[in-house]
């Protein structure tokens, strides 16, 4: 127990009971003397109390009907709310908590132009002010660990089912910018940052005290086409790759399609339903590499089929277990984007994770009558209660080794009430403890079910790097 000053100590003693004569022993030389009847219920009253006594210490329940803990007076004595606060302290400062996916390179791209050295950048991300989810203080003030730092570009727009490569060039271009922007904010805040290569290099960096700090790409759109692109973005540091945005590519299909500036969107027809062969090849490539298959954004054929195959001659999905960098539960919010109960018991299978989005439009909906086939909005839930509904239906349905944390900050308008930002993160922590979910899995949500699958993907990346060559483009002969 923790206590605020020896007079708080004095104060949790049981007092002293006041005895009369008719307790004290009386002489009786003749014979053993032995304490009266009333002495003996005055002991045994003594040890129930103090047993009552500890017990509400000790497990956070008050001997008094109806009231809890906090029939200790506060300031005095150890709350049921201070309790709350220690437990999450000390899982956030025992256990990383890594955000899946962060929007942050995309807002420095919109508001600043990529100029991480600006003034303006500098001292509101250094001082606070930051416009959106995310700064130092507010990173520092959430305790978090790490997060995911998404070199988002979107999909092309009007191109449909033609993958052809002229669609793409300007977005790998984008791409590369974006990492290159990632590098350099790195650069820019090493004492903060560390890139994270891979699992074992995460966990030091967390032992340091420094954000675990990797990027991911949000669509293979993103690689032109080409492998080479990919293995590229790989070294530059993306460690995850989402395999589509919101439109199919030469790879896989996607759950919905975006299109024009204002990213109208609608349910996707299947095209490839699933992955396609070209998909099939690249999901071993980055096994291969050790590059975290994401499976956000994709179409409910395409989770199985990474998952687990589709059944097809000898693919049975992906070797290392896929993520799902910032997903939610479909059962809560049926929302395409999310990940149907059928689809759970694959993630348990695979030894996967499903990481929580934070977006208003994936946690709180309802079916809805639209043309585009998306569910309503309900902005009633959109709350720190409904973030932690979506958690425990995946701990409760398939145990809490496969569920964490993918906020989608900075790459959404507002966060749910009681999730403004990154300085919240204790709020979500206290809440889950606050219903029921134990210690030991609080600390899996937040990081340690990530790390788990990284550790694994790192496995698998060395056993593939020993047995088997890279994938190569088939390439044209550019003077033909």
């Amino acid at each position: 127990m923790l206590y605020d000053s020896h007079r708080q100590r004095a104060a949790c003693r049981m007092p002293v009971l006041p005895v009369s004569e008719k307790h004290v022993w009386a002489k009786q030389p003749d014979r053993i003397r032995r304490p009266s009847i009333s002495t003996s219920r005055v002991i045994i009253a003594s040890l129930v109390a103090l047993l009552l006594l500890l017990s509400t210490f000790r497990f956070g329940f008050s001997p008094f009907p109806g009231s809890s803990v906090a029939w200790f007076k506060h300031g005095t004595h150890f709350t049921q709310e201070h309790s709350l606060e220690y437990r999450a302290n000390k899982i956030l400062s025992e256990n990383p908590l890594i955000d899946g996916h962060n929007d942050l390179l995309i807002s420095i791209r919109v508001r600043y132009k990529n100029h991480v050295n600006s003034p303006e950048f500098k001292d509101m991300f250094e001082n606070g002010g930051l416009p959106q989810h995310v700064d130092l203080p507010r990173l520092d003030e959430g305790k978090s660990g790490g997060a995911f730092w998404s070199a988002f570009v979107p999909c092309p727009f009007g191109n449909g089912t033609d993958f052809s490569d002229g669609h793409y060039t300007e977005l790998v271009k984008t791409t590369f910018e974006q990492l290159d922007l990632y590098n350099r904010f790195g650069q820019s805040y090493p004492k903060y940052f560390t890139p994270s290569r891979n699992s074992h290099e995460a966990e030091e960096a967390f032992k340091q005290g420094r954000l675990i700090s990797p990027a991911g790409i949000e669509g293979l759109h993103q690689i032109g086409n080409s492998v080479a692109n990919l293995r590229l973005f790989h070294e530059l540091g993306a460690k995850y790759a989402t395999l589509t945005w919101n439109c199919h590519n030469k790879y896989a299909d996607a759950a919905i399609e975006s299109s024009g500036s204002t990213f109208k969107s609608r349910v996707a027809t299947p095209y490839w339903h699933g992955l396609s062969p070209a998909g099939k090849d690249l999901v071993k490539e980055m096994n291969r590499m050790g590059m975290l298959v994401d499976l956000a954004h994709v179409s409910k054929e395409t989770m199985k089929d990474v998952l687990v195959g589709n059944g097809d001659g000898d693919w049975h999905g992906s070797l290392a277990p896929p993520i799902f960098s910032h997903s939610s539960a479909y059962s809560v919010c049926p929302h395409p984007r999310n990940v149907p109960d059928d689809i759970l018991q694959y993630v348990k299978q695979r030894n996967s994770i499903v990481m929580i989005n934070f977006n208003p439009d994936f946690i709180s909906c309802v079916p809805g009558n639209k043309p585009s086939g998306l569910p309503d909005l309900y902005p009633a839930n959109v709350t720190l209660n409904q973030v932690v509904r979506h958690i425990k239906h995946i701990g409760e349905l398939i145990g809490y080794d496969h569920v964490g944390i993918g906020t989608d900050f900075d790459g959404i308008e507002s966060g749910p009430t009681g999730l403004e930002d990154v300085s919240k993160f204790p709020n979500l922590v206290k809440e889950l403890l606050k219903q029921g979910v134990k210690d030991v899995d609080v600390a899996k949500i937040v990081g340690r079910n990530l790390l788990r699958v990284w550790r694994e993907a790192d496995e698998v990346a060395a056993r593939l790097q020993a047995e088997t060559d890279p994938l190569e483009d088939d390439l044209k002969n550019p003077w033909d």
